[in-house]
């Protein structure tokens, strides 16, 4: 029974991780989907912790005195039914229709004019008044929500459960080592989802004139969600069949053998770190419930204690660079370096990962072969995080330059030099043409220069259909007007593709040497310490930091794309210079923050251990056993995660430093 407890939890992580992971390589996507700015993106990934912390206080409160393995049980099928509906929008809204600025011509025989007469497009298209104006991203957005509550109760309880029951002492080391195989497969299976069209199967392909490359491309998204809400569907059967306990298998040993493999997982970094202690939380709300103790002074004191205090606002700020670096990443890999959201996410599972799951796997063995005492343990944490950081500098000089697109990137007027200032995208050589500033359906010239569409590049005719429409008499792109123009953007010069590799190098060097260290320094919290952590942390990191970092990110946006029946859509072409300077410039900001803060509680934490050096330990144990007491006097111990995995989503992030 245990062994087949053992087996469902590793699946149940494994389903969790995969799904979150999931959503990460589904940011671009679900932007081009539902025609939304990187800042509602982050509000949706930040409801998973929304979820968890609406549900954390009744789990923690309640959960030991019912079933355990039915609640997990209960709380797969809520992450299941969650993932479910996710998925749900694309069965709702019909077909995906992407931005063209020749959409609403139908029932043509011949190629319609990319130059029409009259009055300009900018106009609502047939058919928009019957449209539903709901939001599609709310049901993203509250799935979300239903998987954070259904995930809270799997990690809490089911840590809980092996705690009271397990007699061997890989039992924790054996959950543990699952956690890293979900985000490969998720961060896979997005790569698989991003190659395939959204609407694969219910149109003609030929009839598409995008590719995954391009900025309009929406993969089937949808499909990974079914498959990730399938997966964990079938990880909640198992624990249907558990029973409420489990005797304690195989002969009795002896008392002293007993306490000493309890304590074993009891006091194992995986368990008390990893994963807050469960009879904690528990008396966490009792306390702050029903008032047991002397609630808001403790707190008070607790907030007063300089290196609890010093330590909670460091890995606030650790973890608001960390998950906001690491929520749009494969953005950003897409973005900066022309890569297809396919090739992000492959990049992202079959490299990053890896290189992290190693760097802790080392850093653990390191720690107990050096067998470092306290301040031993803290320098080295802190040197590998500074070797990273300073390392991390490095990707400032590894840029491309922006695409060259006429009217958003250079002037009609001057075609070879770029520049960001505003320009228009109408001329004299476009004059002649009816065209709409909105749209976006870039095509490529014969002269190398992406024009935003074939009436903006003056075309006067066309021919083929799909991805091999060729446009001629484009009087902006030559002199003569005979010259032609392709669907979709120019492909680039060769500099990103000569620099990405060194950029893929780096970045798997700074994710093995900051996953190394980590933050090997981990108070060893009392109840009421790990309560506040936890909040602290979902709150002030969790939450806000994927939507400050998109609001960030969009304010580098050079072209937005225009929404089927009016309006802003999704972001088309970034400021690519800005846009490095804004995601690199917050991430290593914040970090930089983050060492100025550890400095004083690193002279505090020395002084705290010479002075412990110098006190009798009996005399501590004998100045009161009061918990107020027992706030004051912190204890440190050295762990080998990385950050402590909090029952979230945004754990596997926290643990994967990429």
């Amino acid at each position: 029974g245990f062994l087949m407890f053992l087996v469902a939890l590793s699946f149940a992580y494994f389903a969790k991780t995969l799904s979150g992971s999931y959503m990460k390589s589904t940011i671009t996507q679900l932007e081009r989907r539902f025609d939304i700015p990187s800042y509602l993106i982050g509000v949706i990934d930040g409801s998973f912790e929304i979820g968890n912390l609406l549900v954390m206080a009744f789990v923690s409160y309640f959960g030991a005195k019912l079933h355990r393995p039915k609640i997990i049980a209960m709380g797969c099928v809520l992450m299941s039914i969650g993932t479910f509906i996710i998925a749900l929008p694309h069965f709702i809204i019909g077909r995906y229709e992407f931005e063209t600025s020749v959409r609403w011509v139908v029932n043509s025989t011949n190629n319609p004019s990319p130059c029409p007469a009259g009055s300009p497009a900018d106009r609502t298209p047939d058919g928009c008044e019957g449209e539903s104006n709901l939001s599609m991203w709310i049901y993203v957005f509250l799935g979300n929500v239903l998987r954070g509550i259904g995930e809270t109760p799997v990690q809490p309880l089911g840590i809980s459960y092996i705690d009271d029951f397990a007699t061997e002492e890989n039992a924790a080391l054996y959950v543990g080592k699952k956690n890293m195989v979900g985000p490969v497969f998720g961060y896979l299976l997005g790569s698989l989802c991003a190659k395939i069209y959204v609407d694969v199967g219910f149109v003609k392909m030929e009839t598409i004139s995008i590719t995954p490359a391009d900025s309009r491309w929406v993969g089937a998204w949808w499909l990974g969600y079914l498959i990730a809400g399938v997966i964990t569907l079938l990880s909640a059967i198992p624990f249907w069949f558990l029973p409420r306990s489990l005797p304690i298998s195989g002969p009795r040993a002896p008392e002293k053998c007993t306490q000493e493999q309890t304590s074993f997982i009891k006091d194992s970094p995986l368990l008390k770190h990893k994963y807050p202690n469960y009879k904690d939380r528990k008396r966490v709300l009792n306390l702050a419930l029903h008032g047991r103790e002397n609630f808001i002074p403790t707190v008070r004191t607790l907030l007063a204690h300089p290196v609890f205090l010093i330590y909670l606002c460091v890995t606030i700020i650790q973890l608001n660079s960390l998950i906001g670096m690491v929520t749009y990443k494969p953005k950003y890999i897409e973005q900066h370096f022309r890569q297809s959201a396919s090739n992000a996410n492959f990049l992202m599972g079959m490299i990053n990962i890896p290189a992290v799951a190693l760097g802790m796997f080392s850093g653990g063995l390191l720690m107990k072969r050096l067998k470092l005492n306290i301040m031993g343990a803290a320098k080295f944490a802190f040197g590998t995080s500074l070797i990273g950081y300073i390392l991390s500098l490095f990707f400032f000089a590894m840029s491309c330059e922006n695409a060259k697109v006429a009217g958003v990137t250079l002037s009609y007027d001057s075609m070879d030099e770029i520049s960001y200032d505003k320009h228009s995208v109408f001329t004299a050589c476009n004059s002649g043409c009816a065209c709409s500033s909105s749209d976006w359906d870039p095509v490529c010239g014969e002269n190398g220069i992406t024009y935003v569409s074939p009436c903006l590049a003056g075309c006067t005719t066309s021919a083929g259909s799909g991805k091999n429409t060729v446009f001629s008499n484009c009087s902006c792109v030559g002199v003569a007007g005979n010259f032609t123009a392709s669907t979709g953007q120019c492909p680039q010069k060769d500099d990103c593709n000569r620099i990405f590799p060194y950029f893929l190098a780096l970045s798997v060097i700074t994710s093995f040497i900051i996953s190394l260290g980590g933050t090997c320094i981990k108070p060893q919290l009392k109840s009421l310490a790990l309560g506040v952590h936890a909040l602290a942390t979902r709150t002030l990191a969790g939450i806000p930091a994927p939507i400050y970092f998109g609001a960030i990110i969009d304010t580098t946006c050079l072209k937005w794309g225009q929404k089927r029946c009016g309006g802003v859509g999704a972001c088309r072409i970034y400021n690519t210079t800005a846009y490095r300077i804004a995601y690199l410039g917050l991430t290593l900001g914040l970090r930089t923050i983050s060492f100025i803060v550890f400095i004083p509680g690193f002279i505090l934490l020395s002084r705290q251990v010479r002075q412990e050096e110098r006190s009798a330990l009996h005399g501590a144990l004998t100045n009161g056993g009061t918990e107020l007491e027992a706030l004051r006097k912190e204890e440190f111990v050295i762990c080998n995660s990385d950050q402590p995995q909090q029952t979230s989503d945004n754990s596997m992030d926290r643990q994967t430093r990429l």
